[in-house]
Parts: structure tokens; C-alpha cells; sequence
């Protein structure tokens, strides 16, 4: 790492801005004015997209002058104004960041764009290289005299139009940090044929301090470029892509690319080694506030690191052991085969019908419910409350499915010490399903942590600690249970996850449902050296339009040969039967490879839920109390 980068930000990643250009067309600039020159005749407007970044929770801003060189702005006739464009640009981008900085007394920082030229150099075009120079030192003149921190060369095209920027830029400003992007086309090359590793190489030899890939064809060909980049330059690296390959919609060009979407490309720069993370056309506030979330359940994850078993918490107050917390740990202890049936929380205030079913479910002998936290990203009852109606008002235990979704690292403290205070023992960890899936897709998520950074903040909260390792006096005494998913596409990553769960504090695992057998014993096989007890999730299909949903909108892995037996049964009647028996035999041929069986109750079907295990388990041979289950 360069010494002005270092000395500038340190090792910590940076949250960069999105879309100039995006942005201001949304708020009503035609594409035939001069983005550039809206520094001297709408000042404010340039503001107000700052302003919108920084509140999203950008700490590097762009200044508005991609274009304000003098070749570019000789379209519209301000090739004369490149000095003063140039300044405002950078005076404007300071006035927010001290404004910004005031509010919120953090530190955020002006980076002068600087783009192509727009022109071909030779030998492939008449611009000589020193007139390609000369039009850059002019840019970063102006730049520099407006107050800039850095200056960021980028969507580069050709390597040595990105060597004359860098040479311009040390002739005028020595002292301050150059971070260069280029950009690359599908196959990760830049557009004049080189290779990532030979634009590194040839970057890194003209004197950038950070290098990097931007715009582009969306964030999985800059990940590309970034991964090769990687394995040859020591750099501080940057990843700004596109919000994916533009599509024409109604004579517009529409990046789809969601904020979602963009934000689990950003854990995956940051695993590749990016320091600096934005976006470029396409993306906007909401993208960047998206990305910041991930970025922070990222650095909460190194924060908060897995405690191996050789490092044990140290503590005054240290957790009862497993079988004295819950009625459901006791089980778990003793090897016994656990049942809990899933209830969602109503969307409204009466949860009668929920209370009614608990109650026949406790009656049938089910160990536990499980109550989802508003799934599906649904505005529901609080899971906490329903649970701890069902405690007292049936009697039986309840599992409290919490996500990381809705809370900051505060709020799932002070819920989690409110759980226990009022007798809630079992905690599902889970990060929880993105707002876009819900029916208010607008909602803003937070994602301080995700499922691997809940499970060591429920283990500290057990050992009589808060995050920071201050006593909170005694220990909550949860159960602490965890997600596994053994049908992801994404395999490697699913056990890879898992196993940091396991070292976090994971005591003992739910599936999600499990409709082929062959991928649970692949995945139950893959954790061999850090298994914990597993409960497999199990889903009694109602329906073949159920099947499909459940394959094509959830992305559970459904065999054909299920939808088949599905779109075989000819009423609905036959159908949920049949959905019994596919349960059912799902139950039977997993059980000797779990520990215990979560069966969900489809459109509040608690009776059938609790058929499919009544249907399967014997009454005779459960080795502890209420584990017999009656067959009806």
C-alpha cells in the first residue's frame, strides 16, 4: 500500500458514491445539456446529489467533472471554461462534505473525477500524447485549486491514455493520492485488448497509488478484473461497477441491477481485496445505502471473529449447560428425536387462531413451535410476541426466529436481554429476507450483522457480555440454533457459512425444507468435521401451484418427480393428501440422519402438520416425556 493512501484512509474500506449522471437525470436534466457545466449555472442542483450520497453513507464523493475537459466540453462550447467548471466542481463537493461532517462529526472525503478524453490517441487517433497531457493538467488544475483530497482517473479505455492522466496529474498535484479505474468488457479486457494483470503492471509502473475496474458490464466482470488485478499488484484496489448492462425500455436505457443485487457483489469485492467500493452509471443512493450494509455486516463479521474453542470467553457468569436452558436443549442433550411445527405471526393484532393451534399441537405431543420473524420481508406480529403468548396461554415451548434485517447491533441487544428477561430460551439466528421481497420493497434494511455475527453476539449475551465485552450481569441463557440450507446453488459457500455458525456458537441447526434426500446427505456429509445436531425442515405441499412456488420463487430444490406426483393428484383434497405422504416419507427416510424434524403448517394447517409426524413416528421408543405423538 502506498504510503498516501495509507496515510489518507489507513486499512479500512471506503464507501464510495454512485451515479452523477443517474442522479441528476432523475431529477430532470436532459441528456443534451452539459452535465459539467451545471457546476456555474445550477450549483445547487450538484449539491443536492452530493448531499443524497452522503446521507445514503458515502465517505468519498466524486466531484461533478467526468466530462470538463476541454475536449468534451468542446460540444457544447465551454472549452474555455475547463479551469472554472473544474474549481466549482470541486468547491461544491467541499460544501457538502463540511456539512455532512458537521451533522454527523465523521470524516468524508472530495475525490476530483478526472475521464477520458473522448478522443483517439496515436497512433490510433490524431491526439498526440502530450496534447492528451496537456488537456488532463488543464482538468486537474482546476481541480486541485477547488480543494480536492485525491483525484480519481477513471473508465479508462486504453492504457496509455490512463499513463498520460497519471503523468499529468503527478506534474501538477506530487502530494496527492491518484487512484486510476479502468473499465473492461465481458471477458474482463480492457478495451484496447490489455489484460487486467497487464493494466495492473502498466498502472502501477506510471506512478497510481490504487488501482482498480469501473462501469464496465455490471459487478460480476468487474469482480473479474478485480480478482486478476489482485494476484498481481499489491495496490489498494476499487470496484465501482455499473448497475448491470443498460436495456433499452421505451427509448431509455434502464439498469436493472437492484440494490440488493449490487450489495452481495460488494461482499464479494471486498473478499477479493477491494478497499475502495461504489458504483458507477446505474447506481444511486438507494444502491449505495445498500451496499453500506453490507459493507458493515462485513466488518462486524471481523470484529466480532469467531471464538475458536481454544479462545473460550472469559466471564463471570458462563451459560448452564444446554440441558438445563431449555426444554428443547434438554431434548437436544439426550439425543432425543426433537418435532417442532412452524406458526407465522397474523398480520394483524387477533392471534387466536394462532393460540389455537399451538394448543393442538401441545396437545399432540409436539416438543416446540417455531415462529417465523415477519418471513418473506412481510409486516406481521412481532415473532417475540406471539412467542411468549404461546408460552403462557399453551404452555408450550416456543423457538424465536430473529433476523438481522430490521435492527442495528443496539436494538437486537436490547431485544435479545428483553427475550429472556420474559422467559424466551430458543433463538433461531438468521439474517433475514431482503425488504424488495416484501410487500414494502422501498423499506430500508439494515444488516448490521448477518447470521454469522448474530450467533457471537447471542453467545456473548450468554456468557454475561455485551459486544463490547462489558458485564451485563447474568447470563440470558438462550439455546442458540442456526440456519443450514443443504438445496443452495452455492454450496461451498453454504458450508463454508456454516462452519463459521458452528465456531461462532452455533448449538444445533435448522434446514430449510428438504424435498430431496440426496442433497441433505451430501450436505450432512460435507459438515462431518463440525457437525452440530440437525433438524431437517419439512414442507407438506398443498398444491402443485404450492410445488412450483416453492421451486421457482423460494428456490427450494423440488424434484420433477414430485411435481409430477402433485400435478397427478386431480382436487385439492387429493393433493394435500398426497403432499402428507411425500412429507412423510421425506420424514421417515431422513430420520436416522437428524436429530429432530421442523414441519411448516401451510395456509395454518396445524393438523396437518402435526399428521405428518404423527404419521411417522411411533409412539413407543421416544426416549423423554411429551415426545410420544398420538396417531389420529
Amino acid at each position: 500500500m502506498t504510503d498516501r493512501i495509507q496515510e489518507m484512509f489507513g486499512g479500512r474500506t471506503i464507501l464510495c458514491d454512485g451515479a452523477m449522471g443517474t442522479t441528476l437525470y432523475a431529477k430532470g436534466v436532459f441528456i443534451n445539456r452539459c452535465y459539467d457545466e451545471l457546476n456555474l449555472s445550477q450549483p445547487d442542483l450538484v449539491r443536492s446529489v452530493h448531499d443524497d450520497y452522503l446521507q445514503a453513507g458515502a465517505e468519498l464523493i466524486e466531484t461533478n467533472t467526468f466530462g470538463a475537459n476541454a475536449f468534451r466540453l468542446l460540444r457544447y462550447g465551454c472549452q474555455d471554461q475547463v479551469f472554472a467548471i473544474n474549481k466549482a466542481g470541486a468547491e461544491i463537493a467541499r460544501q457538502a462534505v463540511h456539512q455532512i461532517e458537521d451533522k454527523q462529526a465523521g470524516k468524508a472525503w472530495v475525490a476530483g473525477a478526472v475521464g477520458p478524453l473522448g478522443v483517439h490517441l496515436e497512433p490510433l487517433g490524431k491526439t498526440g500524447l502530450d496534447e492528451a497531457r496537456a488537456a488532463f493538467s488543464e482538468q486537474i488544475r482546476g481541480l486541485v485549486a477547488g480543494g480536492v483530497d485525491l483525484l480519481v482517473i477513471e473508465t479508462i479505455v486504453a492504457l496509455n491514455e490512463a499513463e498520460q492522466a497519471i503523468l499529468a496529474a503527478r506534474e501538477v498535484a506530487p502530494d496527492l493520492p491518484v487512484l486510476t479505474m479502468i473499465t473492461v468488457d465481458e471477458d474482463a479486457n480492457c478495451l484496447d485488448g490489455a489484460s487486467p494483470e497487464a493494466a495492473a503492471a502498466r498502472l502501477e509502473a506510471a506512478g497510481a497509488d490504487a488501482i482498480g475496474c469501473n462501469c464496465s458490464a455490471g459487478p460480476a466482470t468487474v469482480l473479474t478484473a478485480i480478482e486478476r488485478m489482485s494476484a498481481v499488484s499489491s495496490l489498494p484496489l476499487a470496484a465501482m461497477p455499473n448497475a448491470g448492462t443498460p436495456r433499452a425500455v421505451d427509448g431509455r436505457n434502464i439498469y436493472l441491477c437492484s440494490p440488493e443485487y449490487m450489495a452481495s457483489f460488494a461482499r464479494k469485492f471486498l473478499k477479493a481485496g477491494a478497499q475502495f467500493v461504489g458504483g458507477c452509471c446505474g447506481t444511486t443512493p438507494n444502491h449505495i445505502r445498500a451496499i453500506k450494509s453490507a459493507i458493515r455486516a462485513v466488518e462486524a463479521q471481523k470484529t466480532a471473529k469467531p471464538v475458536a474453542a481454544s479462545e473460550a470467553i472469559v466471564t463471570e457468569t458462563p451459560p448452564a449447560p444446554l440441558e438445563q436452558r431449555s426444554k428443547i436443549g434438554r431434548l437436544i442433550h439426550d439425543g432425543t428425536f426433537v418435532t417442532l411445527v412452524e406458526i407465522v405471526p397474523p398480520k394483524g393484532i387477533d392471534c387466536a387462531k394462532e393460540l389455537e393451534g399451538a394448543a393442538l399441537l401441545a396437545g399432540r405431543g409436539i416438543h416446540g413451535i417455531n415462529v417465523p420473524d415477519s418471513p418473506r420481508a412481510s409486516a406481521r406480529m412481532s415473532a417475540q410476541s406471539l412467542c411468549i403468548q404461546i408460552q403462557q396461554k399453551t404452555g408450550i415451548e416456543t423457538v424465536l426466529h430473529y433476523t438481522c434485517r430490521d435492527r442495528n447491533v443496539l436494538s437486537i441487544q436490547s431485544d435479545l436481554l428483553g427475550a429472556s428477561s420474559i422467559g424466551l430460551k430458543n433463538i433461531l439466528c438468521l439474517t433475514g429476507d431482503p425488504p424488495k421481497l416484501g410487500n414494502y420493497p422501498d423499506a430500508t434494511a439494515v444488516f448490521d450483522v448477518d447470521a454469522i455475527g448474530l450467533v457471537n453476539i447471542v453467545r456473548r449475551l450468554n456468557h454475561g457480555l455485551d459486544i463490547g465485552g462489558n458485564p451485563i450481569g447474568a447470563s440470558t441463557g438462550f439455546t442458540i440454533a442456526a440456519a443450514a440450507n443443504p438445496g443452495v446453488p452455492d454450496i461451498d459457500n453454504e458450508v463454508r457459512r456454516f462452519a463459521y455458525k458452528v465456531e461462532a456458537g452455533a448449538e444445533y441447526a435448522i434446514t430449510q425444507p428438504v424435498f430431496d434426500l440426496r442433497l441433505l446427505e451430501a450436505f450432512l456429509k460435507r459438515i462431518e468435521g463440525f457437525r452440530i445436531p440437525i433438524i431437517a425442515g419439512i414442507w407438506p405441499l398443498t398444491s402443485l401451484r404450492n410445488a412450483e412456488f416453492m421451486k421457482n420463487d423460494l428456490r427450494v430444490s423440488v424434484p420433477d418427480s414430485i411435481l409430477l406426483r402433485m400435478q397427478q393428484a386431480s382436487t385439492p383434497d387429493l393433493a394435500r393428501a398426497e403432499g402428507v405422504r411425500i412429507a412423510q416419507e421425506m420424514l421417515a427416510a431422513a430420520r436416522g440422519m437428524v436429530q429432530g424434524v421442523q414441519v411448516s403448517a401451510p395456509l395454518s394447517r396445524y393438523a396437518l402438520a402435526a399428521d405428518v409426524i404423527a404419521g411417522v413416528l411411533e409412539p413407543k421408543g421416544e426416549k423423554s416425556e411429551g415426545a410420544a405423538v398420538a396417531k389420529l
